[in-house]
């Protein structure tokens, strides 16, 4: 599974600005739905495509493995296809 360190990032650059970042800001930045910033910040395996991933790179200014983690999961939590 996939995990989105989204909230980190956000974290780390309030605390570089001194000020605080909204989804919403960094929507308008990026030119990224608010709603798909959201479920990467909320909800566990959301469908997020590479360009918006590549665009949050920019905008973070960081690498892909500090945006994005593969987590392994058991093998009982993994549904057969």
């Amino acid at each position: 599974m996939l995990r989105y360190k989204l909230k980190e990032r956000i974290a780390d650059l309030e605390f570089r600005e001194r000020r605080r970042v909204t989804l919403q800001e960094i929507a308008d930045a990026t030119a990224l739905n608010r709603m798909t910033l959201s479920k990467m910040a909320n909800h566990h395996g959301a469908n997020i495509q590479t360009d918006a991933l590549d665009r949050l790179c920019s905008y973070f200014g960081c690498r892909i493995e500090e945006l994005v983690e593969h987590v392994e999961q058991d093998a009982d939590a993994i549904s057969p296809r």
